[in-house]
């Protein structure tokens, strides 16, 4: 276990953390640049909000988790000065996207900026004891919740009735969320949250046959015969099921431990590519062709919490299974995502898994997943070498 707690820890503080801190910044404008090519250079200067928001809390979390540095502090405090100025509209919704100097570019249509602006902000008066800080965290928190029946609102592009669906990624990302922000929250309000999340993702999108979790139910929880309905994004099952961990533990639920562990072993079973590797980004739980031509592609994000699944699972369950499958998704993920000439980490790969982009950060990719994946699988793998030893 040395060698992996070694080569996870190493590699977050001395390859990825210094890459952003060097690449990222915008010193004249404010916040930071994620769209940053192979060597980190900028190929684009536009600033989408939810990037901008989880790497305010990336810094502010390793400020509060590993070391209190004043360089990962002044840098989260950047990108939050930049948020506060130009982030949300008058009526407090984040944008989804914004020009290089805060000038807005797409709508607040996308509640994730708001769920990651919740996280980066209550993460950071942690880090400050800023009490605006903790008033925007909380404010877009309750925000959150009340748009979260209709998230897109207005900006949704769907005919309302035809085909109501609800889709698996708010109340997955809600069920880590409340846990971010439970010190900030009413204890009655953080247990509604936790109970109705679990029920969600555990008794609604997942279904014991196939054996997978859905990325839409119609509103009553029940299957829906079109390419939503039959759409199964592997990556987002397997992160969701690290998130149902770390509720259970909270209220030592070891049966609910069993159950996200044995749901991560099937999905990774169901969504490995077993000719070329690596986990597949979609496919259609009845076998037709996916509507995302992407499909095959294997994704950053995806592998990284795969191990993340893995690790707890092995952790608290001891199933020898979670094990082996860590060292598979291991070897491969640290076979073809990191570039060691450059630095960071490849996000997309072809099927074969060759870079099908080389780009370091863009619209999608920034400063959270692999950071986020390293710093978790770094501290589960210390706390199994810690059991390990007092079972010795």
């Amino acid at each position: 276990m040395q060698k992996y707690i070694d080569l996870y820890r190493s590699t977050l503080l001395n390859d990825i953390i210094p890459f952003w801190m060097k690449n990222s910044p915008d010193t004249e404008a404010g916040g930071y640049f994620t769209c940053l090519d192979r060597q980190g250079k900028v190929y684009d200067t536009d600033k989408f909000v939810w990037l901008q928001c989880r790497q305010v809390w990336c810094f502010a979390m390793l400020y509060n988790q590993v070391e209190q540095k004043q360089e990962w502090l002044d840098l989260a405090l950047h990108g939050a000065k930049f948020l506060e100025k130009y982030g949300r509209d008058k009526k407090g919704n984040w944008y989804f996207s914004l020009d290089r100097y805060g000038n807005p570019l797409t709508q607040p249509y996308n509640i994730f900026s708001d769920c990651f602006a919740a996280m980066g902000f209550g993460q950071l008066y942690k880090a400050t004891g800023n009490e605006n800080f903790r008033d925007i965290a909380v404010d877009t928190f309750h925000a959150v919740l009340k748009r979260k029946g209709d998230p897109k609102g207005i900006y949704n592009k769907s005919f309302p009735q035809t085909r109501p669906l609800q889709g698996f990624a708010l109340p997955m990302i809600l069920c880590n969320l409340v846990l971010e922000m439970e010190s900030l929250l009413d204890a009655g309000l953080v247990q509604s949250v936790i109970d109705q999340g679990i029920d969600t993702v555990m008794n609604k999108f997942y279904k014991p046959e196939p054996g997978v979790i859905l990325e839409n139910i119609t509103p009553d929880g029940l299957f829906s015969n079109s390419f939503e309905g039959r759409l199964v994004n592997p990556g987002h099952g397997l992160e969701a099921m690290w998130f149902i961990m770390d509720l259970a533990e909270r209220t030592s639920d070891y049966k609910l431990i069993r159950k996200a562990t044995d749901i991560t072993l099937e999905l990774l079973e169901y969504g490995w590519d077993k000719k070329y590797g690596g986990i597949f980004y979609f496919k259609d739980v009845k076998g037709f062709p996916p509507q995302q031509l992407e499909w095959d592609q294997k994704l950053w994000w995806v592998h990284i919490e795969t191990l993340i699944s893995l690790l707890k699972g092995y952790l608290h369950t001891g199933d020898e299974r979670c094990l082996a499958w860590f060292e598979k998704v291991h070897d491969y993920t640290w076979e073809h995502f990191p570039d060691p000439a450059n630095g960071e980490w490849f996000g997309y790969l072809n099927r074969e898994g060759e870079p099908l982009l080389t780009l370091k950060g863009g619209k999608w990719k920034g400063c959270f997943h692999v950071p986020r994946g390293l710093y978790q699988c770094w501290k589960t793998l210390e706390k199994i070498n810690e059991k390990s030893l007092v079972n010795v």
